[in-house]
C-alpha cells in the first residue's frame, strides 16, 4: 500500500511540474520529496523570509538556498537560511529525508533555533564534502556514522549543545581538513587523529579531559585551539612536531611542563598560552616574530629573554620572572614598538626608565607588583590590584 502511495506521489509531482510554465528542468523525484520533507520540519523565525520562495508548484533548483547538477537534476548542495550577517535564522528540526539527497556535496544552516539531533542519516550522503550546522541548539551525541561519509573535508557544528565524547572514527576521516567543535558540551578525551589533511582543529570551550600524546594530533595542523577545557600533562614533545602551525592556542587548561623554544620559530601570528601550570625558564632562539604571545598566569621563572622584545603585544604577567628587565624594551616602548607590555605580578626588580618619560598613548606598561616600586605610573588593568609593589617578605623569600 505505501509502496504504491509513493508511486501516486510520484506522478503527482510530475504532473504538477510538468503543467507549471518551467523553462528549467525538472528536478529529479527522490529530491523532491526529500525537499517537501525537509520543508515541514523548518520554519523562519520571525523577520526572516527564507522560505518565502519555497513554492513547490515550481522547480525547487530556483528555491533560496538549493542548487542543482544541470545535468543529473539533482540537489548538489543545500543553504538553509539568510546568510546575511544579523539575519534571524530558522527553527525546528532537521528532517532524516536529509540523507535522501544522495548527490549532497554542501549542506549548512545559519545561526538560529535548530533543535534536536543530528540525524544519524547524513552519513548516506556518500558525496558530502561540507557540514556546517553552528551556532544553533542541535543537543545529542556526534553521531558515530559521520566517519562513513568519505569524502568529508570540513565540519563545523560549533556553538551548540552537543554532548558525549567526540568519535574516535572521525580521526580516520581520510580528507578531512577542517574540525570545528568548539563552545559544546563534548566529554573525554582527545580522539587520535591520523589524517595528515587536517590543518584546522577548533576544540575550545568544551570539557575535555586526559593528556595529549605525540601521536594524538597530525603534523599537518596550521590552526589548533583547545582553550578552556580540562586537559593536563605536559604538551612540550607535541609541540615540538607541530612547526607549522600559525595559531596555537592552549589557554585555561592545566597543562604542565616546560615550553619548548623552538616553538617561538614557528609562524605563528598569535601564541595562547596562559592560565595553565607550565614551568621553567624560556629562552627563544631568536627574536621572536609572533605578534601576540600571551604567556601570562603561569610559573615561568628566571629572567625575561630580550628576544621577547619585538613582539607587539606581550602578556608576561602573573609568573615567577625575576631581575632586570633589558633595556631593549624601554627602547621599544618609547619607539612604540611595543603596543602592550604586561609585567604585573613578577618578582622584577629593576627596569631602566627616566621616571619623567612620557609613555606613548598607543602603549600600555604594567609593572604594579614587582620587587621595585614602579618607576613610571601608569594605568593597569583591573586585575592587577592595587598594591604598587611585592611585600618586602616575597622579595626576600624569593631570593633566598
Amino acid at each position: 500500500m505505501m509502496r504504491n502511495y509513493s508511486i501516486i506521489s510520484l506522478l503527482c509531482i510530475l504532473v504538477c511540474l510538468q503543467s507549471s510554465s518551467l523553462t528549467l528542468s525538472i528536478l529529479d523525484p527522490l529530491d523532491f520529496l526529500a525537499l517537501q520533507s525537509i520543508r515541514k520540519t523548518l520554519e523562519d523565525l520571525p523577520g526572516s523570509d527564507f522560505f518565502t520562495s519555497w513554492d513547490f508548484t515550481s522547480d525547487p533548483c530556483g528555491f533560496s538556498g538549493v542548487y542543482c547538477d544541470e545535468d543529473s537534476k539533482k540537489v548538489i548542495a543545500l543553504n538553509l537560511g539568510d546568510p546575511r550577517a544579523g539575519a534571524p535564522g530558522l527553527t525546528g528540526r532537521i528532517h532524516p529525508s536529509i540523507g535522501k539527497l544522495s548527490s549532497l556535496a554542501e549542506f549548512s544552516i545559519v545561526p538560529g533555533r535548530i533543535y534536536g539531533i543530528l540525524p544519524p542519516s547524513i552519513s548516506k550522503l556518500k558525496n558530502l564534502k561540507f557540514l556546517a550546522v553552528s551556532k544553533n541548539f542541535i543537543s545529542g551525541a556526534i553521531p558515530d556514522s559521520l566517519s562513513e561519509i568519505p569524502n568529508l573535508r570540513t565540519l563545523d557544528l560549533s556553538y551548540n549543545q552537543l554532548n558525549g565524547s567526540i568519535p574516535s572514527s572521525l580521526g580516520t576521516l581520510p580528507f578531512l581538513s577542517s574540525l570545528i567543535l568548539c563552545h559544546n558540551h563534548l566529554t573525554g578525551s582527545l580522539p587520535t587523529f591520523g589524517s595528515q589533511t587536517l590543518t584546522r582543529l577548533d576544540l575550545k570551550h568544551n570539557h575535555l579531559t586526559g593528556l595529549i600524546t605525540p601521536s594524538t594530533l597530525p603534523t599537518s595542523l596550521q590552526f589548533l585551539s583547545l582553550s578552556q577545557n580540562n586537559l593536563t600533562g605536559p604538551v612540550d614533545r607535541v609541540l615540538l612536531r607541530l612547526n607549522r602551525l600559525n595559531y596555537l592556542d592552549l589557554s585555561m587548561n592545566r597543562f604542565v611542563g616546560a615550553i619548548p623554544a623552538s616553538v617561538f620559530t614557528f609562524p605563528l601570528t598569535n601564541l595562547q598560552l596562559q592560565r595553565n601550570q607550565f614551568t621553567g625558564q624560556i629562552r627563544p632562539l631568536d627574536q621572536v616574530s609572533i605578534p601576540t604571545v600571551d604567556l601570562s598566569h603561569n610559573n615561568f621563572g628566571g629572567q625575561i629573554s630580550s628576544m621577547f622584545s619585538s613582539v607587539q603585544n606581550l602578556f608576561l604577567n602573573n609568573n615567577k620572572f625575576i631581575g632586570e628587565v633589558p633595556n631593549v624594551f624601554v627602547d621599544k616602548l618609547m619607539a612604540e614598538g611595543i603596543q602592550i607590555l604586561y609585567l604585573q605580578h613578577n618578582f622584577l626588580t629593576r627596569m631602566e626608565i627616566d621616571p619623567t618619560a612620557e609613555i606613548p598613548v598607543s602603549t600600555s606598561l604594567c609593572l604594579q607588583y614587582n620587587c621595585m616600586v614602579p618607576p613610571v605610573q601608569t594605568p593597569c588593568p583591573f586585575n592587577a590590584g592595587t598594591e604598587k609593589a611585592r611585600p618586602t617578605t616575597q622579595c626576600m623569600e624569593w631570593r633566598g
